[in-house]
């Protein structure tokens, strides 16, 4: 957003700076793609989900779908979640996350979140699922543990507990493209991983898509035929499928844009590290790295017990800023038929009354960064 009065807008975000970097790369990309004729299921959608992969890790398979909440349903669809079943998660994620348990037929269960990293609580997980297990037996089908903001949840203690239970794990990866657990990317610890490239992702397209990686062929090859229809070869269904598919422009672009995704992410946590270092306020939460991840701060998210005041404050100096999310799924108006009410969820809770996601882009001028940093450094 480009505001041409007296003074400029530090946007929260400028898809159009990055298209001004990239602007004959992609252009040249898309005329060559509409040149080609072919829009749907052909060479740039097989070429990116092999890039994909290997970017992810050689022993992924990659699938590209309409969007983060559609390879969320298809992993559940594919890992056998149908009506009546029961899916884990936490109640901070995006409603996405949630949408797609509840395409699958399947009920939301939510379990409370690490204060400091905002993703899922371990010990508070198990504890859950001893309950839940004896509950719902063999409904309790899976666990949906989310990399939120660009940081990794805590997947060793995640992955043991589904062992012990016998239960699926989806990664919800749909914000931590590039992001690191223990040495390797986010996408190659659960049965399944699913992202976004909704066009603010680290990794963004012109548009909706999505991606899931899975550790076999046999698991890749049903995810295929589960995004068109459930088809093995053309007007042949061999399940019931659905219309999920990555078109082959979204493709084209994002083959031309995960080039740069390294250089993006490592401009992002220079970023971070200059806000780490620079905001100095006392009252001013900010985000914790842990020691085993490696953070691409999709989101640079502090906390501040008046966050509303701060907001207003920034907003009137000039700088845009987003909550996400202001409030806890279990209190969302959609979602009062599970039965959740204010208290069940504390650190959920909490944080979302406190939480600001400053700006943080690759394209972020420095001089814009300070800004922020010391507006937030005068705030009282």
């Amino acid at each position: 957003m480009h505001n041409e009065g007296k003074t400029k807008m530090i946007p929260f975000g400028d898809l159009s700076r990055e298209y001004d970097d990239l602007s004959i790369e992609i252009d040249n990309t898309v005329a060559g793609l509409l040149k080609s004729g072919w829009f749907v299921l052909g060479k740039k959608v097989e070429e990116f989900e092999e890039v994909f992969a290997d970017f992810i890790g050689k022993e992924v398979f990659a699938v590209g779908v309409g969007s983060g909440t559609e390879a969320l349903h298809l992993a559940l669809v594919a890992s056998g979640v149908t009506h009546g079943d029961y899916v884990i998660t936490v109640p901070n994620t995006a409603v996405p996350t949630v949408s797609a348990i509840s395409f699958s037929g399947a009920t939301p269960l939510f379990v409370d979140i690490d204060p400091d990293t905002y993703n899922i609580d371990t010990n508070k997980l198990r504890e859950l699922v001893v309950i839940e297990k004896k509950r719902r037996g063999n409904k309790l089908k899976a666990l949906i543990p989310v990399h939120l903001y660009g940081q990794s949840a805590d997947m060793e203690p995640v992955l043991a507990i589904a062992r012990e239970f016998n239960l699926t794990v989806i990664e919800d990866a749909c914000q931590a493209h590039g992001a690191e657990y223990k040495g390797k990317r986010v996408g190659s610890f659960g049965d399944y991983a699913c992202f976004s490239f909704y066009p603010s992702k680290n990794l963004g397209a012109y548009g909706d898509g999505g991606m899931i990686t899975t550790k076999t062929p046999e698991q890749a090859h049903t995810l295929k035929m589960l995004r068109n229809y459930g088809q093995e070869k053309r007007y042949y269904h061999t399940i019931k499928g659905f219309n999920s598919r990555l078109d082959e422009l979204q493709a084209a672009i994002l083959l031309t844009k995960i080039k740069y995704l390294d250089t993006w992410n490592t401009r992002r946590r220079d970023i971070a590290d200059f806000y780490n270092q620079n905001i100095k306020n006392k009252a001013i939460t900010k985000p914790v790295e842990v020691s085993y991840g490696k953070h691409v701060f999709h989101l640079y998210v502090i906390r501040h017990p008046e966050r509303d005041r701060l907001q207003a404050y920034l907003q009137n100096n000039d700088v845009q800023t987003v909550i996400h999310y202001p409030l806890s799924i279990h209190l969302q108006e959609a979602y009062k038929d599970l039965g959740y009410s204010q208290g069940d969820f504390p650190v959920a809770e909490k944080v979302a009354e406190e939480i600001l996601s400053l700006p943080i882009f690759p394209q972020l001028r420095d001089k814009e960064a300070e800004t922020v940093a010391e507006l937030i450094n005068s705030f009282s």
